[in-house]
């Protein structure tokens, strides 16, 4: 698999599971609304075939029109090529249920659980015989940081480290500003 790939599908798996998390409680609401606008930074990956690749990605967040949930789509570079990244994930019964890409049936990863505390987000990653997990930090307002594991054996082995800066302000949907 390509760097650009591996990159492609590590950073759909950070950034789809910013709107995961356990049945809509308000702090979910919270959360996804704090993820809401333009995203902007670097990452690596910190393991593996292609450790060492730098990368920059750019988002845009958007909260879904018709459910609770989130819809995200931009691209990550790596040297001279990017690849177009998008993810959905809406609220499905008391969990969520999300693709990135085409899922993982295509090309892309399925978010198959998670958990949202406060400012930090854990989600479980599923495809094919890949499972892992990511964790999403709000660190302040304007700041996340992104750790996406893979399980190897019995453990959570990081893959890839991102931190974002917002670029812009948040974007409210017009219910929010009434």
């Amino acid at each position: 698999m390509s760097r650009l790939k591996t990159l492609g599908l590590a950073t759909l798996v950070a950034f789809g599971a910013l709107a995961s998390g356990p049945a809509a409680a308000n702090g979910d609401k919270t959360f996804f609304r704090q993820a809401v606008g333009k995203w902007a930074g670097p990452g690596e990956i910190v393991a593996g075939k292609y450790k060492g690749t730098k990368f920059t990605c750019t988002f845009d967040g958007l909260q879904h029109s018709q459910k609770l949930g989130m819809v995200l789509d931009g691209s990550c570079r790596v040297g001279l090529f990017a690849q177009p990244m998008r993810a959905e994930v809406v609220q499905a019964g008391k969990s969520y249920r999300g693709a990135f890409q085409d899922g993982a049936k295509g090309k892309g990863l399925d978010i198959v659980s998670g958990e949202i505390q406060g400012n930090k987000m854990v989600v479980g990653l599923d495809r094919a015989q890949l499972k892992g997990a990511m964790v999403a930090r709000l660190s302040d307002p304007d700041s996340m940081a992104i750790t996406v594991s893979v399980r190897v054996a019995d453990q959570l082995v990081p893959v890839i480290g991102m931190n974002l800066k917002r670029s812009g302000a948040s974007r409210q949907s017009s219910l929010e500003q009434r």
